[in-house]
């Protein structure tokens, strides 16, 4: 059973990812119009173990929405794996008197909720990253401003490769997960989009690819990298040996963590924010939101981190075929 809920408290936790923001926002000032105190925990797991806890009022969290990564900040905590941290980061709370912790993060944050809701810390956890790997969600704050981010960079990538008839490798962010990549080869256009889910280390075929379409008069040949596969600086240096066509990587980085960021991750964030609040002062604890089918829901965290996700085969198909 959950604990009655007085106080709050919001933290993020692993990656940063723009629109967390906007969900801290959210959770603030839906937590003060139910009468609960609130407070912000910084850098994550690390900031509760270190009790760098501090009081938020609703005017604390103006102006933050337009603005990209956290200003709670986030860190690594990876004594929060262990037993006896998780009970010093439960007994922190308790000393504190909060009730409950809506966590922003991944499925490592997610992980740190549910010990924290064993040892009676009622937990609510935000999908934020911008990796869409989160296989309870259709959705997850961060993503939409990243592949924008990631588009707009491609698009420019492509400019001057066309102009310098060059073979342009990009690699995009997302883990062991190829979503961001997927998005930006059919948004941007690229000849060849590499994903972990789907790579076959087949190189032969990306080069056969290029020369022919060099032969029909392609100027430029663009390929999105997913990290998960990564190495596109050796992969680039062995494409141009083989093709003769100078070709260059490009790793766009932790530049798509930053930004302002889109409507769609102010609004859902937003959304998801309120919503956490809300479950909790239901009696829920140990859930995640998700956004499935149209409609914001929530799940049992432990059936949360036992689902998988997949690359949707008709969207990836997609991919191939208009690169043709």
């Amino acid at each position: 059973m959950a604990n009655e809920i007085k106080t709050i408290a919001v933290l993020t936790s692993g990656g940063d990812a723009p629109g967390m923001n906007a969900a801290i926002r959210a959770v603030v000032r839906t937590a003060i119009s139910r009468g609960l105190k609130v407070k912000g925990i910084k850098r994550g797991y690390m900031g509760l173990l270190n009790e760098e806890i501090v009081d938020l009022e609703a005017r604390n969290v103006s102006d933050i929405i337009q603005r990209g990564g956290t200003v709670l900040g986030t860190a690594r905590c990876l004594e929060f794996k262990k037993a006896e941290y998780q009970k010093k980061g439960a007994d922190i709370c308790k000393k504190h008197g909060i009730d409950g912790i809506v966590v922003i993060g991944g499925d490592g944050s997610y992980r740190g909720a549910q010990a924290l809701s064993r040892l009676g810390i009622n937990t609510v956890g935000l999908p934020g990253t911008i990796d869409l790997d989160i296989a309870c969600t259709d959705y997850t704050i961060g993503f939409d401003t990243a592949v924008n981010t990631a588009m707009e960079a491609i698009d420019k990538v492509k400019d001057t490769s066309s102009s310098h008839e060059r073979c342009s490798i990009i690699e995009v962010m997302g883990r062991n997960a190829g979503y961001i990549a997927l998005w930006c080869g059919i948004a941007n256009g690229a000849e060849d989009v590499l994903i972990p889910e789907k790579y076959d280390y087949n190189e032969q075929e990306i080069i056969n690819h290029i020369i022919e379409s060099r032969k029909k008069g392609k100027t430029h040949h663009i390929i999105i990298n997913a990290e998960g596969i990564g190495h596109s600086t050796s992969m680039a240096r062995r494409i141009e040996a083989a093709t003769g066509i100078e070709t260059r990587a490009t790793i766009l980085g932790y530049m798509q963590r930053g930004g302002n960021p889109t409507a769609i991750d102010r609004y859902y964030a937003s959304i998801m924010g309120a919503y956490a609040v809300d479950i909790m002062l239901q009696g829920k604890t140990n859930r995640v939101v998700g956004y499935k089918n149209g409609q914001f829901v929530d799940f049992d965290i432990e059936d949360a981190l036992k689902m998988e996700k997949g690359i949707d085969e008709y969207q990836f198909e997609v991919a191939h075929l208009l690169t043709v």
